[in-house]
């Protein structure tokens, strides 16, 4: 047996850290090496033992969460796992964490914390297993915003909002180009890369990002603001059109469909996809049979198999493909997928990412 996963546990509640702690104890591979009620007795206690993973409260007493995160990531990068709340002021702060170099977030509710903890407790064994594996070296290279979400129960396909085709588009009367882009851990980072250096002039682009509702707008406002492109989320209805990036909103899911030589987005509620709303393979299955070979499907970093089928469909229904790289990728799970099944045409690095959309509007 491999050396167990050193975790610590950051949170002034002591219920947190007691049902964290529960959790965790019942997989094998993980340890709780220590527990604080705030930063500055975490930072006493890892001059002893430094952990592997760190799970981080934001709203502390002496020290908050973020400041805490940047001494950390300034000082010693090491993989943080935030655990906020989803009020909209936490949300705002966890947005300036995940900038800040966290990997992702775990949502906890105001009330009901003791049964959403317990209930939630595979969910987060799984991101602690995948913080340890985290590229931090990637992860360093970019900073940036939001989070992906820790995925709910069910194991839906695409199926249950969308059927199958098994071939794609066969309409293609239209020369307007789309890209379709899915990320998950790690993916706020990514999308930052990529969609900051996109000129005016890029194709209409739909987004899929594990991130739960509160997050979305206030990330596609935050990029809106970097970028030349128009970023915003998506609304039922929404024409994709070039210079516009679209983000679906997290809790629905998001489609493209085709009315006549234009491509729209439909938003809309349903069950968890691959544990996910919005699911990466409902986006993608919906681009394969509207778009086809117009579009241009990339997955990038994320856990788990998210959209590695819906990007087979796409190439299957003609289109170019591409999966990010290992060598930039925070977490290697969702582009690994997509490359065992066969979906991505093209392996490459996050730079040259962007300069493959522009290229795919003008071909």
């Amino acid at each position: 047996m491999g050396q167990k996963i050193k975790v610590m546990i950051v949170d002034d509640s002591a219920l947190v850290r007691q049902i964290v702690t529960q959790a965790i104890s019942r997989e094998p591979s993980i340890e709780v090496i220590a527990t604080a009620r705030d930063p500055l007795y975490a930072i006493d206690k890892m001059k002893t033992e430094w952990p592997d993973v760190i799970v981080l409260d934001i709203e502390m007493p002496r020290m908050d969460g973020l400041t805490f995160l940047k001494k950390i990531m300034a000082e010693r990068p090491t993989p943080v796992i935030i655990c906020s709340s989803l009020a909209e002021k936490g949300a705002q702060v966890t947005m300036e964490a995940l900038s800040a170099g966290a990997i992702t977030v775990i949502t906890k509710p105001k009330f009901d914390l003791k049964a959403f903890l317990e209930d939630s407790a595979n969910d987060i064994v799984g991101s602690i297993k995948a913080a340890a594996r985290a590229n931090l070296g990637a992860l360093k290279r970019r900073a940036t915003l939001p989070p992906a979400v820790i995925p709910d129960r069910p194991k839906n396909s695409a199926d249950v909002m969308l059927p199958s085709t098994h071939g794609g588009a066969r309409m293609y009367g239209t020369t307007d180009k789309l890209v379709a882009i899915g990320t998950s851990t790690g993916g706020t980072q990514a999308l930052e890369a990529v969609l900051t250096r996109l000129p005016r002039t890029s194709p209409g682009i739909v987004v899929v990002q594990h991130m739960p509702e509160r997050f979305t707008a206030m990330f596609a406002a935050r990029l809106n603001g970097l970028s030349q492109i128009e970023i915003r989320e998506g609304r039922d209805g929404d024409r994709v059109r070039g210079g516009l990036a679209l983000i679906a909103p997290g809790g629905r899911h998001m489609l493209v469909k085709r009315s006549g030589a234009q491509y729209y987005v439909e938003v809309k509620d349903g069950p968890l996809v691959n544990r996910h709303k919005p699911s990466v393979d409902v986006l993608f299955r919906s681009v394969a049979q509207a778009a086809g070979k117009n579009a241009l499907g990339v997955i990038m970093t994320g856990m788990g198999d998210d959209g590695a089928r819906g990007l087979k469909e796409m190439r299957d229904a003609g289109a170019p493909t591409i999966a990010e790289d290992e060598s930039t990728c925070v977490v290697f799970g969702m582009p690994k997928e997509a490359i065992r099944l066969g979906g991505a045409a093209r392996v490459m690095p996050l730079d040259a990412i962007p300069d493959e959309i522009v290229g795919h509007g003008q071909a």
